[in-house]
This record gives structure tokens, sequence and C-alpha cells, in this order.
């Protein structure tokens, strides 16, 4: 009986194959109670011939971290066709559903880094402000905004910002249907442009514009209808005057 022989894989493809077998690792667990070890086993060589690859843990980290960067980087990658509305949604499904794939590799990630030797790497914060990059000029795109108001930006980087730590607060137990929180953060992009454009003119143009060509089941009208659902009838009406 002849038994199957295992095809030597070239260094690149190596790599490649640690890359994935550890980012995998990292996907179910902190990368600092991953041990090279147990990369070794899973890619089925020996733990010599890791450090051949990757001079340490580290090193083989940052590569995983890179492919992961480049995964999520694209998620924000979208059609520039239909209502921004349904765009964003599309967009924050697929961002969480990275959060959900590699819940305790993005946890790690997100809040510095695994504790992998004695310095911090740059290349891991320098990673991950270039995704938060990638996120900021896809919606602008999205916008047809090149040169961005100073209110804009501040709209949109901070609803990044609050992306990113309603998706650790969401990992710490999912409490939350999934499909609930993507529409929720579409909400919250256009509550934060809705409060912008109270105060300035050109972010409320802006604004107008983009609710024109939202239809009347997209995610920023059940917003407004939800709103008008909570407000009293007293608001917005006019109070009598005082004789």
């Amino acid at each position: 009986m002849s038994t199957g022989m295992r095809r030597r894989m070239g260094v690149e493809e190596r790599r490649q194959q640690l890359i994935g077998v550890a980012l995998e690792l990292f996907s179910h667990r902190s990368p600092d109670d991953v041990s090279i070890d147990e990369i070794a086993s899973a890619a089925g060589i020996s733990r010599p011939l890791v450090y051949h690859y990757f001079p340490g843990k580290l090193s083989l980290y940052e590569a995983a971290l890179k492919r992961a960067a480049d995964d999520l980087a694209e998620r924000f990658t979208e059609p520039h066709e239909g209502p921004l509305g349904a765009r964003l949604l599309r967009v924050t499904g697929r961002f969480l559903g990275f959060v959900d794939e590699h819940g305790p590799g993005f946890s790690a990630l997100m809040r510095g880094g695994p504790a992998i030797g004695s310095t911090s790497s740059s290349t891991t914060n320098a990673l991950i402000d270039s995704v938060r990059q990638a996120a900021y000029d896809q919606i602008l795109a999205h916008l047809g905004i090149t040169k961005p108001p100073a209110r804009l930006e501040l709209v949109v980087r901070s609803w990044i910002s609050l992306a990113e730590s309603t998706a650790l607060i969401w990992l710490d137990g999912r409490r939350i249907p999934r499909a609930e929180l993507e529409l929720q953060l579409v909400h919250d992009f256009a509550a934060l442009a809705a409060v912008s454009a109270a105060y300035d003119d050109e972010m409320a143009a802006l604004l107008g514009r983009v609710l024109a060509d939202e239809p009347s089941d997209g995610p920023f009208a059940d917003l407004l209808t939800r709103l008008a659902a909570l407000a009293p009838p007293s608001i917005g009406a006019p109070s009598a005057a005082t004789p």
C-alpha cells in the first residue's frame, strides 16, 4: 500500500500558509495565548521551521495582522450606486461580519496589539491607522467629497471611532443581535451628521442632498420614523405668545 507524499512548498507559499494558520488561531484566541508550537502543529511543520520563515512570534503576528488589515479595509469598499443609507448598511454588515469572525484577534488589535516582546510595535499602530484611513476615504468618496469641511471630517472620523468601540463592547457577550447593531451604526452616522447640520449650513446642504435620495423604506427614513414616534406632540410646536 502506498502513502501520499506531502507536497513540498516554496518559500512564499509556506510563509502564506503560516500567516493563514496564525490568523485562524488568532481569530479564536488572543495572540498572547497562542504559542509558536501550536502554530507549527496546525501547519504540520516543526517549531524550528516556523523560525526559518519568521524570526519570532511578533513578526508572524504582524504578517497575520497585515493580511487581516487588508481584508478589513476591503470590506469598506462598496459600489457608488444607490442610496447612501443602503450602502452604509452593507458596509457595516461586512465590518461586523469581520469582527464576528475574528473576535479575539480584533479585540487584541484595537486594544493595542498583543504583549509580544518587550517593546510595542509601531507596525501594529500603522496598520490600524491604515484601516481607519481606508474607511474614512471610502465614506468621503460615497459622499462625493474630496476636500471635506472641518465638521464633516469630525463626523466621519467620530463615526469610525464609534464603530470600533461599539464592536468591542458587542464582542463581550454579543447581547444585541448583529443585524440590529448594523442598522444602529447606520443610524448613528445619520444622527451625527444631523447634529452637525444643525450648526453648519454646509453640512445641512449635504445632509439634505443625501436625504433627498433616500427611499421611504431605507435606513435613514427608518430612523426619522423611529424618532418621530418618540417625540411628544408638543416638541417642535411653537408655544403660545404670552399677552
